[in-house]
């Protein structure tokens, strides 16, 4: 049985908008994608207005912990969830969202809370953009994992995500609908 580490405090983290005076090629985890776009896109996505990348340092040590990406997104109404939004008036083929384009956290850091802690901010950020303009749902292309510890559907799902489509192969696009608790 593994040993459980202690989880991480939000008091004991420091978000930053990426900027060029981040280093980021020391980053590591187990999802060599996620750390390439880190380190060869990140930037210049936010550079061209594309997505923002939060990035989360452990005060104790700086170490870079984990990042978020976000950008802006829309759901295309179909199936139950199209029927939903007709039965309560809005006839829309579309409705805005907030993206979770990238969420990772650094191997040294996995299992001490700092991805629920991401979540957690994602969800506060898209309320607080949703008083300023529309905004729906939070979205997300989740990948399958056989190491439950590495699923990220699951993991989603824990704060109320739910399937908008099932797929064979590749990712899963799931949402979360901000006015349903």
């Amino acid at each position: 049985m593994e040993e459980q580490l202690p989880k991480i405090k939000l008091e004991e983290l420091r978000i930053e908008i990426i900027s060029p005076i981040h280093e980021t090629s020391n980053f590591k985890s187990y999802e060599p994608e996620l750390v390439d776009f880190l380190i060869e896109d990140a930037l210049d996505n936010q550079q061209k207005k594309i997505s923002t990348t939060y990035l989360w340092f452990h005060k104790p040590t700086n170490e870079l912990a984990g990042y978020v990406t976000v950008l802006a997104d829309a759901i295309n109404l179909q199936g139950e969830l199209k029927e939903y939004f007709r039965q309560a008036g809005i006839f829309y083929r579309s409705l805005p969202a907030l993206k979770i384009g990238r969420l990772c956290v650094s191997d040294d850091y996995l299992g001490r809370g700092i991805g629920t802690l991401m979540i957690e901010f994602a969800i506060i950020l898209a309320e607080k953009i949703g008083k300023d303009i529309g905004l729906r749902f939070i979205t997300t292309d989740a990948k399958r994992n056989p190491d439950p510890r590495k699923d990220s559907i699951h993991f989603y799902k824990k704060f109320g995500f739910e399937i908008l489509k099932q797929r064979e192969k590749g990712t899963i696009p799931l949402y979360k609908d901000l006015i349903k608790k």
